[in-house]
């Protein structure tokens, strides 16, 4: 897969998805959201994934929508910003219902929808000097199509704050948030996100993906289903070659044949 606002490195199990738009702080246009929509559309089909990474080219993360794109989308009727808005929508959803664990390397800022890219990540690293802000009420609009997935992050009581100030926050209170899960030196971004990426190769590959896919149904499920639910999931990967490898290996005090590990993991 080539892409022209996009780098994709695959390096075995891992692949690295990088936006490249760096003269522009890596803002959206409307060919960067389809392309990362095709991107982790894409993806999702290769069941040998353990993990992807996804980041900016240059000094930032992302700074939001490109200025060209917005000049382009008050020229345009209602209707066409709206299937705009479904399109970025679908983007959002495309790394959000990615079935393997999706990691954010975020260095310097994340702003407006490159906060949509933060919200729809299972982990996100954060250089210590990265702000954030939900910053489109600045501009006379609202977080609208960022909201569903944000709010799952940081709660309707935090949305009323933030959403309606629009105010820059760093990078230790979107870790309070829990819009980050790590704050480091801007030095040690690589390696902390490395750090990640190997748990992710240590554990179970399928039943990685089965706990992502059983956190989601679990959010909308009652008690009794989520019950249910996971009574099927359990019996599932223990019966599964996967989990008697596991289980099996634990017991004999080895290493399991599906983990991959270096001289210098734990």
């Amino acid at each position: 897969m080539t892409y022209r606002h996009l780098d994709l490195e695959r390096d075995g199990h891992l692949a690295y998805v990088s936006l490249n738009r760096p003269d522009v702080r890596n803002a959206f246009n409307a060919e960067l959201i389809d392309e990362l929509t095709d991107c982790f559309q894409q993806l999702r089909q290769d069941s040998a994934l353990r993990a992807v990474v996804i980041g900016g080219a240059g000094k930032v993360f992302c700074a939001g929508a490109d200025l060209n794109w917005m000049r382009d989308a008050i020229d345009q009727s209602e209707d066409a910003n709206r299937e705009g808005a479904r399109r970025m929508a679908a983007m959002f959803r495309a790394i959000d219902e990615a079935p393997f664990p999706v990691i954010g390397r975020v260095q310097k800022a994340a702003f407006g929808g490159g906060l949509g890219i933060v919200s729809v990540c299972d982990v996100v690293v954060a250089d210590e000097e990265a702000t954030f802000s939900f910053s489109e009420t600045k501009l006379g609009l609202a977080p609208a199509v960022i909201a569903p997935f944000a709010m799952r992050k940081i709660g309707v009581a935090q949305a009323r704050r933030y959403f309606l100030t629009a105010e820059v926050f760093s990078a230790n209170e979107a870790k309070r948030l829990e819009l980050v899960h790590e704050v480091c030196d801007a030095d040690d971004l690589d390696d902390v996100v490395a750090s990640f990426t190997k748990r992710f190769l240590k554990n179970g590959p399928q039943a990685v993906r089965e706990a992502k896919a059983h956190i989601r149904r679990m959010v909308e499920m009652s008690v009794d289903e989520a019950i249910e639910d996971s009574a099927g999931q359990i019996a599932g990967l223990r019966t599964s070659p996967e989990g008697q490898e596991g289980v099996r290996a634990f017991l004999e005090k080895r290493t399991p044949s599906w983990a991959i590990t270096d001289d210098d993991d734990d």
